[in-house]
């Protein structure tokens, strides 16, 4: 009984252990089943969103084809137009030349012309002579006839008075050949400047040289003028400033290379223009009132700048002279821009290394004070920064800096050492001076330096870009004859101390006037 019990059991363990293995071999192959159906799936899916991505990636590069398409055929456009626009400046040039090629021909027209009147004057000059020396003889037959005078006599009073007819007729011809001169030279002036502005195309320097002022009307282009030009001259002669007036709208071009003069002609000319009244002696106060105005203006300036840069207790004469440098260039430099500049990294600099920063700046900003009376007083604008101050008690490291930015004397501070870095880098910058409007200007205080020097000249001013000199003279120390000598001389001193293109008219200006007032 118990081996048959036993020998079930044991069957139905190995029939219970087959059953099993089928059952986990059925379960394994549905699992596999399902594993093989969901990979095929992925698969599937995989390959729907490959094929998607496909069709993406091939509309992105129509897109971007379409896109370079474009870019390129804005390129072809933009080549086209510039091509196009190279062809109008040729037309343009072509254009150019005809209209000078016209110009020389009439040019050659004209002095033929001339020529052929030159001529016929120097005939009838030549006619005039002739009967000249026959109304000689017929003057001589009838005196010795009537008055019974010696041939001796009447040769001397012929002779005075044919002296008295050939001045007069000698004083006509030339007033006609002025008028004549006069008419013609202004038209061919304006035909060499038309060919001069067309051949030339640099930049010119206005933001330096020339000021504009704007007018409410082009009537007001009269009244500035005055009659015979009386207002105009009287303004050119107390400024030194030329007053441009062309074919420009409601407009005045103020030329000068001097900053303050050109700014207080400007003062003077808006002040007349809202007045009204415009005539000599009304320039002449606007003038000085200017003047007034200018010094103020300098003094706000200097005051402006030195808050702005954070200094203090500096003197009020010294603040005026900061002011001033807002009217100075150096290389075609603005001074005062350049002192600023130079100030703010000095006081950069001397934060990093723990310098006084404000020392840095003061010593900064003053470094080239001497340029705002270098025009006025002999010197070095350092040996006149030094001088201006010490008399104004500056404290040493800023005399110092001052004395040894150009390398005239040793630094004996750190400061010294970083306001020298601070000038290199604000007048090294590209663009930052032109050496060409420094020599310029260089040339033109030259020019009045030499007028100045003689006796008896008040001042002097170089207008016309340096094409002429007025010299305003003392009227009780220069007279008349001496003025004409004085225009001789200065001529002379010219032509032997300067270089300079073309030519340069001297004109000395004396003046007496008698003022008295009804009580």
């Amino acid at each position: 009984m118990n081996a048959i019990s036993l020998l079930i059991a044991a069957v139905a363990i190995v029939v219970g252990l087959i059953a099993g293995y089928v059952g986990r071999k059925i379960v394994f192959e549905q699992r596999l089943t399902q594993a093989k159906e969901n990979a095929a799936g992925i698969i599937a899916t995989a390959q729907k969103e490959a094929a998607t991505a496909k069709k993406e990636a091939v509309l992105e590069a129509r897109e971007e084809s379409h896109r370079y398409r474009e870019v390129v055929e804005q390129e072809l456009k933009d080549r086209r137009s510039e091509v196009q626009k190279q062809e109008e400046r040729l037309l343009q040039r072509e254009a150019t030349l005809d209209r000078k090629d016209t110009s020389l021909e009439n040019r050659e027209t004209m002095i033929s012309a001339r020529e052929r009147k030159l001529d016929q004057k120097t005939e009838q000059i030549q006619k005039r002579q002739q009967q000249a020396a026959d109304l000689v003889e017929q003057r001589q037959a009838e005196l010795e006839k009537v008055a019974q005078l010696s041939h001796e006599e009447a040769k001397k009073r012929l002779l005075s008075q044919l002296k008295e007819e050939l001045q007069s007729e000698r004083e006509t011809m030339i007033r006609q050949s002025e008028q004549e001169a006069e008419l013609t030279a202004e038209k061919n002036a304006k035909d060499l400047i038309v060919a001069a502005i067309q051949r030339s195309a640099a930049d010119m320097v206005q933001e330096t040289t020339v000021t504009v002022v704007t007018l409410p009307n082009d009537d007001m282009k009269g009244r500035i003028i005055g009659r015979e030009g009386r207002n105009i001259r009287t303004l050119e002669t107390l400024t030194g400033i030329d007053l441009i007036i062309d074919d420009t709208p409601e407009a005045v071009v103020l030329s000068g290379f001097d900053p303050v003069r050109r700014e207080i002609a400007k003062m003077a000319l808006e002040r007349l223009i809202q007045d009204g009244r415009i005539h000599p002696a009304r320039i002449e106060e606007a003038v000085e009132r200017a003047r007034k105005d200018m010094d103020t203006q300098l003094r706000e300036v200097g005051e402006q700048t030195v808050f702005d840069l954070g200094l203090h207790t500096m003197h009020p004469d010294l603040i005026k002279t900061v002011g001033r440098m807002k009217y100075r260039t150096s290389y075609g430099q603005n001074v005062l821009q350049h002192s600023i500049e130079v100030a703010k990294l000095a006081g950069i600099m001397a934060a990093e290394l723990g310098e006084d920063v404000t020392l840095a700046k003061r010593a900064g900003l003053l470094h080239d004070i001497g340029k705002a009376i270098d025009h006025e007083v002999d010197g070095s604008h350092v040996e006149l920064g030094v001088e201006l101050t010490r008399k104004y008690k500056e404290n040493k490291v800023v005399i110092n800096t001052i004395a040894s930015h150009h390398g005239d004397v040793a630094p004996t501070s750190i400061i010294a050492v970083l306001v020298q870095a601070a000038d290199a880098v604000s007048g090294a910058r590209p663009g930052a001076r032109s050496e060409s409007l420094e020599q310029y200007i260089q040339r033109l205080k030259k020019l009045e330096e030499l007028a100045n020097q003689n006796s008896g000249v008040d001042h002097s001013y170089a207008i016309q870009a340096g094409r002429e000199i007025r010299v305003i003279v003392k009227p009780t120390k220069v007279s008349d004859k001496q003025a004409v000598t004085l225009a001789h001389d200065l001529k002379q001193e010219i032509e032997k101390q300067l270089e300079y293109p073309g030519h340069i008219k001297v004109t000395v200006i004396r003046e007496t006037r008698a003022v008295d007032y009804a009580k």
